[in-house]
C-alpha cells in the first residue's frame, strides 16, 4: 500500500459519535499510519493482514472499526451474543487489549461488553464471566480451546469477527495446536485480521489457515523507527561489572533522563541489576515471567502512572528462543499438558507490553537476535514520540551487533551505518567503578534466590483469594509474616550520595552539591522557625492560615 501525504482526522472516518467522544478522552489528534489505512478496510468487513512496527497503534487501528461494527448491529439486533474473538499470545496482552477496548467503549459500555478469559483457572469462573454473552473476548488460544471445548462457550452462530494480535509469535509459543482446534469451532464466514511487526514463515502459515482474499497492509515505514525519531547508541563494555558501573553513572549522573526501560537476558539477572541500584539508591521495579500476571500488569501501570522512572525486564526463553518451546510440544503430548505448557508460555513479556512515554531503552545484555532488538526498541519512539536505545556490547556480543548494524543499514540504504559511540569519558570518572565494583560484588546467588521469595511472600499477603482463609485462620498469617528474616544485601548509606569531587566539572551543574542542599534545608529550617515564631504571637491568626491552606490544596 502506498501511504499520501494527506491525514484524516478520525471524525473523517464516519465513526459513532461514542466512539469519537472516547478518543478525544485519551487525547489522540488524529490516527497513526496504521489506523488510517486499515480503519477502513476493516469497517467494509473485509480480512486484513496488519503489518506494522511496534508502537504504531495496530490495537487501536482493529478495535475502532471492531466496535463500529458491533454498534451498527446493536441498532439492528439487541440479542447480546458473543460475537468478536481476540486472541493474543500472552495474558499481558490480552489484559492490555482488553483494557484498550474498555477504554473505546467508555461511552458504550452498557452495549458493548468485553471480557478477559486469560488469567482465570476456574470452570466455574468461566461459565460466570461468559453467563451474559459478553459481545468481545478476549484470549490466550489454549484458554479458548478449553472453554470452547468444554461447551462453555458456543459462537458457532453468532461470531461475526476474529483478531490475532502478534500473530507471528503464535507457533513459536507453541499455540499451533489449539489454534487448529480453536478454528474447528468457528462458523465458515467470518471477519479475520492478522496483526504482526514482522513477516516470517509462521506468520505465512497462519495467514493460510484464517484469511480469505485478504488485504494485505505493508507500510511504507521501517520495522523499527529510524533517523530522528530514535537513535541508537553503544557502549563498549570489557568485564560484566563495567556494565553496571556504567549504567550506574549514567542514572546516577541523571545522563538517562526521563523513563527508562532495561532489559537484561534472564530472571536472576533482573534481581542482581535491581539489588545492586538499590545500594545507591536508585529506585526501580521489576518485570518477568516468573511473576504473577496480577504483579506484572500492577508493575507496568505503576510505570506508566510515572510512579518508577526505571523497569527491569527479561527477555524469557520462549521469546528469545521459540525452539526451545517448539521441542516441548509434540504431536503426543496430552491436551492437559500442551495446556500447562501453553500457559508457562504465556507468561512472555518481551512482546507488545503498552509502555507509555519511554525516552531510553537500555539493553544491559545484547540482545541475541535482530527480532528481539527491533521489539526492545519498539517500547521507545511510539507513534509520534522520540527515544534512543543504548547498547551494553561486551566482547562476546560483538557478532550479535554488527548483525543488528547491517539490518539496519539495510532499512536506511546507508552501508556505513553504526550503531553511534555514547560520547563520555569514562576516564573521568574511574572513581566510581570502585564504588560499583564493592557493590556488585556484594550481590550473592543467596541474596538474589531471598529477594526472589519476598516477591512471592509479597503477592501470597496481597492476593485477594487468600483474604478469607487468612482472616479465619490468623496465625497461619502470623506465621508467614514471621519467618525467618531474608538475608539482604546490606545497603551502605553514604553510598547514595554522590561526593562533589567524584562529579567532573561538565556535569556538576546536574547534580546538586552539598553546599546547595544544605543552604536549601536552612532555608527550610528557618522559614519553618518563623512560622512556629508568628503562631505562638498570634495562633488564632496562624491557625485560619493553615487551614485556608489546607482547603486551597
Amino acid at each position: 500500500m502506498e501511504t499520501t501525504e494527506s491525514k484524516l482526522n478520525f471524525h473523517e472516518l464516519e465513526l459513532d459519535e461514542r466512539i469519537l467522544k472516547d478518543i478525544a478522552r485519551l487525547g489522540w489528534l488524529e490516527p497513526t499510519l496504521v489506523q488510517e489505512k486499515a480503519i477502513p478496510f476493516l469497517l467494509e468487513g473485509k480480512d486484513v493482514l496488519i503489518r506494522a512496527r511496534t508502537g504504531s497503534g495496530k490495537t487501536a487501528a482493529f478495535a475502532v472499526p471492531i466496535i463500529q461494527n458491533l454498534l451498527g448491529r446493536k441498532g439492528e439486533d439487541a440479542v447480546r451474543e458473543t460475537s468478536v474473538i481476540v486472541m493474543a499470545p500472552s495474558q499481558d496482552l490480552c489484559h492490555q487489549i482488553t483494557k484498550a477496548f474498555q477504554e473505546l467503549t467508555f461511552s458504550c459500555s452498557t452495549l458493548v461488553r468485553v471480557v478477559d478469559l486469560s488469567s482465570k483457572e476456574d470452570q466455574s469462573t468461566y461459565r460466570h464471566m461468559l453467563a451474559e454473552h459478553p459481545d468481545i473476548v478476549v484470549s490466550t488460544p489454549a484458554k479458548l480451546r478449553y472453554v470452547l471445548s468444554e461447551g462453555v462457550l458456543n459462537v458457532r452462530e453468532s461470531l461475526r469477527a476474529v483478531i490475532i494480535d502478534e500473530a507471528d509469535l503464535m507457533f513459536s509459543f507453541g499455540f499451533e495446536e489449539d489454534l487448529r482446534e480453536v478454528l474447528k469451532n468457528f462458523p465458515p464466514v467470518h471477519q479475520s485480521v492478522l496483526c504482526s511487526a514482522t513477516l516470517d514463515e509462521d506468520l505465512i502459515t497462519l495467514k493460510k489457515m484464517v484469511l480469505h482474499n485478504p488485504v494485505i497492509l505493508k507500510l511504507q515505514e521501517p520495522n523499527v523507527a529510524i533517523g530522528s525519531q530514535l537513535t541508537h547508541y553503544q557502549v563498549e563494555a570489557g568485564e560484566e561489572v563495567d556494565k553496571a558501573a556504567i549504567l550506574f553513572i549514567l542514572l546516577k549522573l541523571k545522563l538517562i533522563q526521563g523513563k527508562c526501560i532495561i532489559f537484561v537476558k534472564s530472571v536472576e539477572r533482573c534481581y542482581r541489576l535491581k539489588l545492586f541500584l538499590e545500594q545507591f539508591n536508585i529506585r526501580a521495579c521489576i518485570l518477568n515471567s516468573e511473576l504473577p500476571i496480577k504483579i506484572r500488569c500492577h508493575a507496568v501501570s505503576q510505570f506508566n502512572q510515572g510512579l518508577y522512572n526505571t523497569i527491569i525486564t527479561s527477555d524469557e526463553m520462549v521469546a528469545v528462543n521459540p525452539a526451545v518451546v517448539n521441542k516441548k510440544h509434540t504431536k503426543k503430548t496430552s491436551t492437559a499438558k500442551n495446556l500447562l505448557q501453553s500457559t508457562k508460555a504465556e507468561s512472555g513479556v518481551s512482546r507488545g507490553i503498552d509502555f507509555q512515554c519511554v525516552s531510553c531503552v537500555v539493553n544491559f545484555d545484547f540482545p541475541p537476535d535482530v527480532n528481539s532488538y527491533i521489539h526492545r526498541a519498539g517500547r521507545t519512539a511510539r507513534g509520534n514520540n522520540t527515544g534512543s536505545v543504548l547498547s551494553f556490547v561486551a566482547a562476546d556480543e560483538v557478532n550479535q551487533k554488527v548483525e543488528v548494524e547491517s539490518f539496519i543499514q539495510g532499512l536506511v540504504g546507508d552501508e556505513t551505518f553504526a550503531l553511534k559511540r555514547f560520547q563520555f569519558n569514562f576516564a573521568d570518572v574511574e572513581a566510581f567503578r570502585y564504588r560499583a565494583l564493592d557493590a556488585w560484588r556484594a550481590i550473592t546467588k543467596l541474596s538474589i534466590r531471598e529477594a526472589r521469595v519476598k516477591e512471592l511472600k509479597t503477592e501470597i499477603l496481597n492476593s485477594e483469594k487468600l483474604t478469607s482463609f487468612f482472616e479465619e485462620n490468623p496465625r497461619d498469617l502470623q506465621a508467614l509474616r514471621h519467618d525467618r528474616s531474608l538475608h539482604t544485601v546490606h545497603i551502605q548509606e553514604h553510598l547514595a550520595d554522590v561526593p562533589e569531587y567524584l562529579v567532573p566539572p561538565a556535569l556538576k551543574a546536574m547534580i546538586p552539591s552539598k553546599k546547595a542542599n544544605r543552604n536549601k534545608r536552612f532555608s527550610e529550617l528557618k522559614s519553618n522557625a518563623q512560622k512556629r515564631k508568628a503562631k505562638a504571637e498570634n495562633p488564632l491568626l496562624m491557625d485560619g492560615l493553615d487551614y485556608h491552606k489546607k482547603r486551597t490544596v
